[in-house]
């Protein structure tokens, strides 16, 4: 009965909130997303940062999945392909072309090396070095 009421009253709510995919401010000016998710105040929880990273980690697979290259590349250069997808967007990663040539080319000290010699490796620092090592181990 209380779970049947629960799900009425959720219901109701989103009814009145509304849905907003992209974080914006509300009517008192504080940062919101989803149903009402106060985000200055109330946060997120680790649970569900976790379902966000899942979420994520899973749209960067499915774009990568429409590319050869990354098809036919072994589990440690897709884990180090998702790495990278997650990090920078896939839009971003298309332009490294010389790693992805690389990889095709089953090279993956030279992908590694392609990957390190970027602007994004001196951002990102320690990622970038753990990745390289993924995509060594080929």
């Amino acid at each position: 009965m209380y779970q049947n009421n629960f799900y009425k009253l959720r219901d109701w709510i989103a009814q009145h909130e509304g849905y907003r995919r992209f974080l914006y401010k509300d009517t008192v000016d504080c940062l919101t997303i989803g149903y009402g998710r106060n985000i200055e105040k109330c946060g997120i929880t680790q649970k569900e940062a976790i379902y966000l990273l899942e979420s994520d980690i899973r749209n960067c697979q499915r774009e990568l999945s429409r590319h050869d290259w990354y098809n036919n590349s072994s589990l440690n250069v897709q884990n180090a392909l998702i790495n990278m997808c997650f990090n920078m967007g896939l839009p971003r990663l298309l332009k490294f072309t010389k790693m992805i040539k690389a990889i095709e080319e089953k090279n993956y000290n030279k992908a590694a090396e392609e990957a390190l010699n970027s602007k994004w490796a001196l951002q990102v620092k320690k990622r970038s070095v753990d990745i390289a090592t993924m995509l060594r181990k080929g």
